[in-house]
């Protein structure tokens, strides 16, 4: 067990002296990082070309743009757009063109300059960058929170790959952190640490994705509860990570379930059949409560494009629209402005008439589709693209509506195989009740009535 006082030299906060050194340590985007993927090819062709990293907060921008700098061993010169003005940047940038005229030709664009939160210098002093970056003198990687379409001048932004990162997942968030609690050079390996079983998936429901908030809340969570134990019984008692105490640095706002487990399919469960029930004020808190529990909204957004189809369906067409229109919204704004697009759709669908007829009519033809997925489709419904296919017979006999009266004709659709069926059987609520008067009709002309 190492001394507490000596570990204790630096206060380097956790997230830094966690932060990556190397890929191997780097966690998640696979996306990017796996055989043959985008940061994998750049590695093996040993070029680096000018980046934009585009993420949002604790998705590890800033960490992959040092790791970059030491696997090609380029000097590297990094900046932060919130402090460092264009001016500085512009004095480096002129000396590092003198050093290259005054060398190799070789040694073009073998220096990386880093700019943090790229999309804070304005349009101007970005136009500033791209003489630079187009001749070679630096590599430039930059990162951004904000969509580089509309955040970096286009200019600048044709001569750079941009790579989007993800928000971390759950279990990449859990991990760090228990590599942060067993690590003993930089983390806390050196302490007796006992941790509850839940308490790593709250902190990673809570951080969202995002590494940085939940080393920040373990960093909290590990010194409250180092000083309440040493008060207690003294340096080299066990230090427990519990949830009570993690409920103390929350205020009293603790997510009570995590996003494996098994509370969150309980709540969305609850939230659904609340909405298939037409309980909007139910249907509301439920939603809250998986927000303040550190759902994930997006989650919740298709879960709600699913209720849109499967509980509403023609009953009220317009409720798919809402959904997807709340998980765009969502997308665009994020949270917390987020919510109030998820609650309005959530009111919308719980108050809308319902209809699983739908739902049941597409079981009823997948069941057929699967019992007969060979069935040839009828000549007369095949398109005669070519002249051979006409000369074999494709179109011919098909009756078209559009030439009729009332737009319908008496034609078979289904295969000749496959007996004709009534999967949509229509109810008498909201839209659908015009949809069953229509379908009466079409029958009727069918049979000539």
């Amino acid at each position: 067990m190492r001394n507490r006082e000596e570990s204790d030299i630096t206060r380097v906060p956790l997230a830094e002296r966690m932060r990556p050194r190397k890929l191997e340590e780097f966690v998640g985007q696979k996306h990017l990082l796996g055989k043959g993927k985008a940061l994998d090819l750049i590695v093996k062709s040993h070029f680096l070309p000018s980046l934009i990293l585009w993420g949002p907060p604790g998705c590890g921008k800033t960490t992959l743009a040092y790791i970059l700098a030491s696997i090609f061993k380029y000097p590297f010169h990094p900046f932060s757009a919130v402090t460092s003005g264009i001016g500085e940047l512009k004095s480096l940038f002129k000396r590092l063109e003198e050093e290259i005229n005054r060398s190799v030709e070789d040694s073009k664009g073998k220096v990386i300059v880093f700019i943090d939160e790229i999309h804070r210098f304005n349009k101007a002093q970005q136009d500033a960058f791209l003489p630079y970056v187009e001749r070679g003198v630096i590599t430039l990687i930059g990162t951004t929170t904000l969509n580089p379409s509309f955040s970096i001048v286009s200019p600048l932004l044709s001569r750079m790959k941009v790579l989007i990162l993800n928000p971390l997942e759950t279990q990449d968030i859990i991990e760090l952190l228990k590599r942060a609690i067993g690590d003993v050079e930089r983390g806390y390996g050196g302490y007796n640490i006992r941790c509850e079983r839940e308490v790593l998936g709250i902190i990673a429901s809570y951080s969202e994705g995002d590494a940085r908030t939940a080393l920040n809340v373990l960093e909290m969570l590990v010194e409250s509860e180092r000083g309440k134990t040493k008060e207690r019984v003294g340096e080299d008692s066990v230090i427990v990570l519990s949830r009570e105490t993690l409920n103390e640095l929350f205020q009293g706002r603790l997510p009570d379930y995590d996003r494996d487990g098994e509370a969150h399919y309980n709540l969305i469960s609850a939230l659904h059949k609340s909405i298939r029930g037409s309980d909007p004020d139910a249907s509301l808190y439920w939603l809250a409560r998986m927000l303040e529990g550190g759902e994930d909204p997006l989650y919740i957004a298709r879960r709600l494009i699913r209720i849109a189809t499967e509980d509403i369906g023609m009953a009220d067409p317009g409720a798919l629209n809402v959904a997807v229109s709340a998980k765009e919204a969502v997308h665009f704004l994020g949270m917390p402005e987020g919510d109030l697009a998820l609650a309005e759709a959530v009111i919308y669908m719980a108050t809308a008439p319902k209809s699983n007829a739908v739902y049941v009519a597409y079981r009823e033809a997948r069941e057929d589709a699967r019992a007969h997925p060979v069935s040839p489709v009828p000549l007369y419904l095949r398109n005669p693209v070519t002249s051979l296919m006409k000369k074999a017979g494709y179109g011919r006999g098909y009756l078209y509506p559009h030439d009729y009266p009332n737009r319908v004709v008496n034609q078979r659709y289904f295969p000749e195989d496959v007996e004709e069926k009534e999967y949509y059987r229509p109810t008498a609520f909201g839209f659908e009740k015009k949809v069953m008067k229509r379908l009466e009709w079409w029958k009727k002309m069918r049979r000539g009535e």
